[in-house]
């Protein structure tokens, strides 16, 4: 890989995460960015690594910085992160553009959703109840994002014409 072409790479990255960081605190001040019930704007660009590789180490990031100022501490900043970067890595293997907004509701619905559980009711017996109410509104809110302002960017982007090779 060229030097030219490392830095396009670490330089798109850095503007993936610069972007996911910013659309998360803007959801946070509307409280929409933790929580059982999220709509995190930052979530929409959770499809770019269908379209662009350095998406992946990109999402992570800014996920990771984002989850510093969030109020289940440590445990989201790892399990939140995770979560973001298991999708990315699974988005980026998909096909079709359909299906790439599918890994992120799965990853956040049943990792994030089992985070809020465990915080909230620990492994006791209410775990169960609140895995499920917590996959089901994370889930829902994921979904809504992803399908409903991710794929519109995505479609925006591949009708430009734009993707990771065409940039390079």
């Amino acid at each position: 890989m060229s030097s030219k072409l490392n830095t396009r790479y670490l330089t798109r990255a850095a503007v993936i995460a610069a972007l996911y960081v910013v659309l998360t605190y803007l959801a946070g001040l509307m409280n929409l960015a933790y929580g059982p019930v999220q709509f995190r704007f930052s979530e929409a660009l959770t499809v770019l690594p269908f379209l662009f590789p350095e998406a992946v180490p990109g999402l992570f990031v800014g996920c990771v910085v984002s989850n510093i100022l969030s109020p289940y501490g440590v445990l989201d900043l790892v399990v939140g992160s995770a979560a973001t970067l298991l999708a990315a890595l699974w988005t980026a293997k998909c096909r079709s553009r359909y299906l790439a907004p599918l890994p992120p509701v799965v990853c956040n619905m049943l990792l994030v959703g089992a985070m809020l559980a465990w915080y909230e009711a620990g492994f006791g017996a209410g775990f169960l109840a609140a895995f499920a109410y917590n996959a089901l509104t994370v889930g829902a809110g994921e979904l809504a994002v992803c399908y409903l302002l991710g794929m519109p960017l995505l479609h925006v982007l591949e009708g430009r014409g734009v993707s990771g090779s065409s940039l390079a």
